[in-house]
């Protein structure tokens, strides 16, 4: 390996490899409406970062009487998955992902969806053939900010989690990988709000292309 100074990276893949958050606003709503509740009028970043059993909660009393929690979060992954053909990559993702391969650093995703949705998003991506392993939210008992996806993922890539440079960009990933020992690389485009707070990620960057350059 040349020059890069971590035997491993740990990419989150929603918002930081491919951009999600527009299929999941309408697997959503797909499912709401189905389900006797019109959602046409939400703001597409009310449920940005909220975990799919917070959405739930918030929602369950106007879904139609019968629907279980279980068969919501179902009905929301079949949605999403019907829908992968229109997602598109946050831009850098495909060529840093192959350029890091090239150099011989493993790859592993670790993720807060399920696991229909990591094997969708890799799939539409292309790079699913390049990762050492996929943590699903399906695989670990605590997601983020929980460091268990992070812990796994370092199991998967057979590296001390000190070894992992992790990419995130939410408040949740960044506790979940430093809380897990590893360092963290914030992507956080011009423009974007910076979700960090009182946290400090050991890098900021303002576009993918940045990683392979990127120094103990």
């Amino acid at each position: 390996m040349t020059g890069f100074p971590w035997k491993a990276i740990a990419w989150d893949i929603d918002g930081t490899l491919i951009d999600s958050e527009p299929l999941h606003h309408r697997a959503l709503l797909a499912t709401c409406a189905a389900h006797g509740l019109d959602l046409s009028a939400l703001p597409e970043s009310r449920f940005v970062g909220i975990h799919l059993r917070d959405v739930w909660q918030a929602l369950r009393a106007d879904l139609e009487e019968g629907l279980t929690e279980a068969g919501f979060y179902r009905q929301i992954n079949l949605n999403y998955v019907a829908g992968s053909g229109s997602l598109t990559e946050i831009p850098g993702a495909v060529a840093v992902v192959r350029a890091l391969d090239a150099l011989g650093v493993i790859q592993v995703c670790a993720s807060n969806s399920d696991r229909e949705v990591v094997d969708a998003n890799l799939a539409a991506l292309q790079i699913d053939k390049i990762m050492r392993g996929t943590i699903s939210l399906d695989d670990v008992r605590e997601g983020k900010p929980a460091p268990d996806p992070y812990l796994r993922a370092a199991e998967q890539a057979g590296v001390a989690p000190g070894e992992v440079l992790a990419v995130e960009d939410s408040l949740t990933g960044i506790r979940a990988a430093q809380s897990a020992g590893m360092r963290v690389a914030l992507l956080l485009p011009p423009g974007h709000p910076d979700p960090a707070g009182d946290l400090q990620p050991d890098y900021r960057i303002t576009a993918l292309n940045q990683i392979p350059g990127l120094r103990r």
